[in-house]
Formats: C-alpha cells, structure tokens, sequence
C-alpha cells in the first residue's frame, strides 16, 4: 500500500513542506542573489548531485518559487530565478540563517559537529 502524505493543518507545516530537505533552502538563498545557471548553482552548492539539483528545481518550480527559462542556442542554456512568491521568502530565510548564527554560537562546537 502506497504511503501517503498526512494532510496539513498548520501554516508553518505548509511552510517546512516547500522548503523541506537538504538542498531547497540553499538553492532559495543562492538565487536570492541573482539569477543563476543550473551549473552555477552546482558548483555553489558543492557536493549535490545533478540529478539531485534538478528534481529540487523542478519541485520550486511547480510550487511557484522559481521560475526556469530555456534559450534557443546550442548548447541550450537555462537560467533559474526566483518568483515573486519565491523573493517572499527572503525574510523567512535571513530569519533562519540569523537564528543559527547565534545558536552556532550559543552551543558548544562538540555538539554543532552532529548538525552536519
């Protein structure tokens, strides 16, 4: 029997949905700077795999975060910007990376070492 996924009911809930695993929220904070090309964000984002990268930018894509534009030029180059609804997220993410730049500081490094 197929696994389904429970039904939200919290706004937050929604929130971790979109921007859940590893790679979306660098992906997020890396475009927040700019448009980026799909190999850019590849070398920024060291030691994720192209496929990885790709289904995580198709999954932004369809929730309306990021947009994907395709030139017609060979070979074909394809950039990646971020949606309005995708630059909404900018003060949720600096909130973040403010709070665990203080929480970095706050723990000992003995304990931080299990967080990567």
């Amino acid at each position: 029997m197929p696994r389904t996924r429970k039904a939200v009911s919290c706004p937050v809930e929604v929130t971790l949905r979109v921007i859940e695993g590893r790679w979306k929220v660098m992906i997020l904070h890396h475009l927040l700077q700019g448009t980026q090309r799909f190999n850019a964000l590849q070398r920024l984002l060291r030691g994720i795999a192209a496929r990885t990268l790709a289904k995580q930018l198709r999954d932004l894509e369809k929730d309306g975060l990021v947009r994907r534009k395709v030139y017609p030029e060979i070979p074909p180059r394809v950039e990646y910007t971020l949606t309005p609804l995708g630059k909404s997220l900018e003060p949720i993410l600096m909130a973040m990376h403010e709070w665990g730049e203080d929480f970095s500081h706050r723990v000992p490094s003995s304990s931080r070492s299990t967080l990567r």
